[in-house]
């Protein structure tokens, strides 16, 4: 999903999905940052949570991640992201069929004794498990949680010749509170709610399911895309695909495939419970990963060394070098093969993932780093001839600290976690990305599938944009900094609705006025499914 803020330079950043930030890729910030990252990881792990349960089960995997579990269906209640511009939720349970809990007695008994037998849980919407987009970390809603379900029995007739589908629509507003917040015209706005901003993101995914000829977890999927915004930097508007894709599995589900125009923006990296408000990808998208509205030829593979520790590579081609607006601008349908200057983009996570269960958190932790062979401007030197050798490291890690109902909804409770993004400041502008986030699943007894989240992050620009700033006599930063907090609401089957307040210290990129130090931005934000 599209989860952006842009700065003066067209960077995009998450909501800052709309807030703001970096690092030194060179070789001391990388070597202190891995330390510092993965003592922080072995801290999450470290902080096991006991839950308030007596039995301890098997975790299993999200929906979308059933091909990691060799020889088990996902269940059918899927967590799903909705933000700012999009959060996470998670489907409410149905209850239990009536029927097979009835005592019943023997015949010929002269006691008459009751015999019970034990309560089954149907769902009848499981039969659409298979239907659901696969390969991804971003969990897409079954059709329980959607406005329509199986309203005159459209879906049920498409799933039995192997068709599912979901479209969803998302919609955001920002807007910054503070006075003198040196309105402009659209044309000269420099960051997301200096003006009122609204924004727009459509979608449909629909599915074929190949398993029905024999192609283990065959699938292909094809998606659409339509964005539209008043402050046209982030976007532009588009109206293309948004996925085409083919996906199975080989050696009982221990290998994975996916190939085709793919968005790796929700294949690589990721969070627990899909975008959190404040989350920013920015540094990825610079250095040549694809996203929902950029999608580009690529080939995954996913090789499961076991439920939980995995390795994923892709072979993709790079976006634009010159960023996601360029991109578009370019190709905004997305069917283009290549776009000016663009390489092959190289991407490797590794990483290991579990899900909740009784007395055993939610945990994932991963690590990744790509190589970007397309042709960059040197920030230290512009007037320089393009060149090669871009790359990006990533690591994050999420943990659930708490588990307030293990035994009915494990995935409740709080989380924290971390994500620490990095790459050469003389080919990108983000040079650092740094974020802490703390958030709660199900707060309350009452809201199950609310969501609040508390996301503190660091954007450092490269030092070279900075120099270069410096030395025209203009006000330029090093850092931008963010602090946001949300609430997401559940509010019937298939309709989110959330509301937050984003402060950011310089919401620009590198360059500022004095009437663009500080932001307070309102964000509002809604998503539909169906």
């Amino acid at each position: 999903m599209q989860d952006r803020f842009c700065g003066a330079d067209g960077s995009q950043h998450m909501l800052a999905d709309t807030g703001a930030v970096s690092f030194n890729f060179g070789p001391r910030g990388k070597h202190s940052a891995l330390v510092i990252a993965f003592s922080l990881a072995a801290c999450l792990v470290g902080n096991s949570v006991r839950a308030q349960t007596g039995s301890r089960l098997s975790p299993g995997h999200h929906a979308s991640d059933q091909a990691s579990k060799r020889g088990k269906t996902s269940g059918p209640a899927a967590k799903l992201p909705l933000d700012l511009i999009h959060q996470a939720i998670r489907p409410p349970a149905l209850g239990p069929a009536a029927g097979p809990g009835v005592p019943f007695e023997k015949s010929g008994n002269a006691d008459r004794r009751a015999q019970t037998r034990p309560q089954k849980t149907i769902d009848p919407f499981e039969r659409y498990d298979k239907l659901r987009e696969k390969g991804t970390w971003l969990n897409i809603p079954g059709p329980a949680d959607t406005i329509d379900q199986d309203r005159d029995g459209v879906r049920s007739e498409l799933a039995d010749v192997g068709i599912g589908y979901i479209g969803w629509t998302q919609n955001s507003f920002v807007n910054n509170q503070l006075p003198n917040a040196a309105r402009s015209p659209i044309a000269n706005q420099l960051y997301m709610g200096q003006n009122p901003t609204f924004a727009s993101a459509n979608f449909m995914i629909v599915t074929y399911d190949l398993s029905r000829f024999g192609i283990a977890d065959g699938q292909i999927v094809v998606g659409a895309e339509h964005q539209y915004w008043t402050w046209d930097r982030p976007g532009p508007d588009r109206a293309g695909i948004n996925t085409l894709a083919y996906y199975q599995t080989f050696f009982d589900r221990t290998l994975e495939l996916k190939l085709g125009y793919l968005r790796n923006q929700n294949e690589f990296t990721g969070t627990l419970f899909g975008g959190i408000t404040g989350s920013n990808m920015s540094a990825l998208f610079q250095a040549g990963m694809s996203t929902n509205a950029a999608p580009t030829p690529a080939v995954n593979l996913k090789y499961n060394f076991d439920d939980r520790l995995y390795n994923k590579v892709s072979v993709q081609r790079s976006i634009s070098p010159d960023g996601v607006y360029a991109h578009i601008t370019e190709n905004p349908t997305g069917l283009n093969w290549s776009t000016a200057n663009a390489g092959i983009l190289l991407v490797d996570e590794v990483g290991y993932k579990s899900k909740a269960a009784p007395g055993l958190p939610d945990t994932w932790l991963r690590a990744g780093v790509g190589f970007n062979s397309s042709r960059y401007t040197n920030l230290a030197d512009p007037k320089r001839q393009r060149e090669s050798g871009n790359n990006f490291f990533y690591i994050a890690a999420d943990r659930q600290l708490w588990q307030s109902d293990g035994l009915g909804s494990p995935s409740r409770g709080i989380y924290g976690g971390f994500s620490i993004m990095g790459a050469p400041p003389d080919l990108n502008r983000i040079s650092q990305y740094c974020e802490l986030r703390l958030y709660a699943k199900g707060p309350f007894d009452s809201r199950p599938s609310d969501l609040i989240a508390l996301v503190a992050s660091q954007t450092s620009w490269s030092k070279f944009a900075l120099d270069a700033a410096l030395a025209k006599g203009q006000l330029a930063h090093r850092d931008t900094t963010a602090i946001t907090g949300t609430y997401t609401a559940h509010l019937a089957q298939g309709i989110y609705a959330g509301v937050g307040l984003s402060y950011i210290h310089n919401p620009t990129s590198v360059t500022h006025t004095p009437q663009t130090e500080h932001a307070l931005n309102l964000l509002v934000s809604t998503l539909i499914f169906f």
